[in-house]
């Protein structure tokens, strides 16, 4: 009876952070990890980390049916709710490989039939950045010092330098990769929780108190959400290539 009641109190309930790059998602699914009851959102479907994530929890990575199946419940928290990320970049390579399964799905199936087969109750999350070239000068700084995720105790491989180009092309990259998340919210008939990059810095409690709201997650008695581990990349370096960027 206790397993039975256990499940029938906490059902499985999953999510996704629909997310580019450098528009906070670290920042964001920290703090979410850091609840011990929002999972524990990573990118468990980016390729090349798929082996390791497969190897800590005893999964096959070579056979992706089973491994969708059984990270879930691996990465769970205790009140069973599972997180992930996914980049805009790479979203329509993975909806190719889930459908190419066979599992979650026949080839009729749209892509929120099959994805809410193979992720029971999913509800989705954005994070966007208002200022899109603050945000492009944060992933040509990341580009060139290996540095993507700030923290205590971590740091650059080498130094940055003003590159006007490089930064053009961020831009573009976000563009393109907020159109394919457009697109493929068109596409599935849903419009995701948003969550604003400034407005997390602003008020980092107030806003992930709201999405656990959405995603009907009660935090233990006690608990509080506490300032987060990642470092804000931004600084006098950002503030002057601005400077540069916008006067040409």
């Amino acid at each position: 009876m206790g397993g039975l009641f256990h499940k029938l109190r906490y059902p499985r309930r999953c999510y996704v952070v629909c997310a580019i790059a450098r528009s906070g998602s670290n920042l964001f699914t920290d703090g979410l990890h850091a609840t011990r009851r929002a999972g524990r959102p990573k990118q468990f479907f980016l390729p090349k980390y798929e082996h390791q994530y497969a190897a800590k929890s005893g999964l096959d990575a070579n056979d992706f049916a089973a491994y969708v199946r059984g990270i879930i419940p691996a990465t769970a928290t205790s009140n069973e709710v599972f997180g992930f990320k996914l980049m805009g970049w790479y979203l329509n390579e993975f909806l190719v490989r889930l459908r190419q399964t066979g599992e979650f799905g026949d080839s009729e199936a749209s892509d929120l039939e099959m994805l809410v087969a193979a992720f029971p109750r999913l509800r989705f999350l954005q994070i966007t950045r208002r200022d899109k070239l603050r945000q492009a000068i944060s992933k040509a700084r990341a580009a060139q010092t290996g540095l993507w995720k700030v923290q205590e105790g971590k740091s650059e491989k080498a130094e940055p330098v003003y590159d006007r180009a490089l930064i053009a092309r961020a831009l573009l990259e976000a563009e393109e990769e907020e159109k394919i998340w457009n697109a493929f919210f068109t596409r599935i008939d849903r419009q995701p929780f948003q969550v604003e990059y400034e407005q997390l810095c602003r008020d980092f409690a107030g806003t992930l108190t709201a999405v656990l709201d959405f995603l009907e997650i009660r935090l233990r008695w006690g608990v509080r959400i506490h300032p987060p581990a990642t470092i804000r990349q931004g600084d006098a370096l950002s503030d002057d290539w601005e400077r540069q960027y916008r006067t040409g």
